[in-house]
């Protein structure tokens, strides 16, 4: 069998003062901060922070320009280019462009409280299982083209999240807090052949997390 490494990375901090869900809406940065974190996670993955450099032969990214930022040093480092790939999108949210709570936030509006009727699907944006789906498709591929090396992909944090928890046989409805998907962390999957032997979960950028903005793009 032949050992390949998927890395599902999370974007760093993005520049979002108004502290809105954005989403899929274009022009969401990354802050000085996350691109801190992506030249971190280069650097480490590239074996400079005291770390084996890693076989990474492919990196792969989101549309979206805070997934495409993040991307850029990691292709610098390893010498490629960045392949794009929708299926690693953030998830869609009837709530971005908003901020979602209850004091100033959307919640005080019942006009959105339809969109909160069923946690389980989620009723308030794209399935769990539909991101699932789309997401485990652009791995599977990223697999097959990097096969005996390593390829870097880089989403999202909900993306990420509830694939994870596919994979590890877990339910996909779940506390938004409780997400273990930091920025600029790196969910590792482990594959043998065609067959998933394990999943690893690493933050690079652990030193940049202290006073790093909390919300998530969806």
């Amino acid at each position: 069998m032949v050992a390949t490494t998927v890395h599902l990375l999370r974007h760093g901090e993005v520049h979002n003062p108004e502290g809105l869900l954005y989403g899929r809406l274009p022009g969401y940065r990354l802050s000085e901060r996350g691109q801190a974190m992506a030249e971190l996670v280069a650097r480490t993955l590239a074996g400079e922070e005291g770390a084996p450099r890693r076989d990474v032969v492919a990196v792969v990214a989101s549309p979206l320009q805070r997934a495409q930022e993040t991307a850029a040093p990691i292709a610098r480092a390893f010498g490629v280019e960045i392949t794009t790939d929708e299926r690693i999108i953030e998830a869609e949210n009837h709530f971005q462009g908003m901020t979602f709570g209850v004091g100033d936030g959307s919640l005080r509006h019942p006009e959105h409280w339809p969109h909160l009727r069923n946690p389980f699907r989620p009723s308030w944006g794209e399935a769990y299982t539909a991101q699932v789906e789309r997401v485990l498709a652009a791995v599977d591929a990223a697999r097959a083209a990097a096969l005996g090396h390593e390829v870097v992909l880089v989403s999202h944090q909900l993306p990420i999240w509830v694939t994870r928890l596919a994979l590890e046989g877990r339910r996909l409805w779940h506390d938004p807090r409780r997400r273990q998907c930091s920025l600029a962390s790196l969910t590792s999957l482990r594959y043998d052949g065609d067959r998933l032997v394990g999943v690893g979960y690493s933050e690079p950028a652990a030193a940049l997390l202290p006073g790093a903005s909390p919300v998530p793009g969806a």
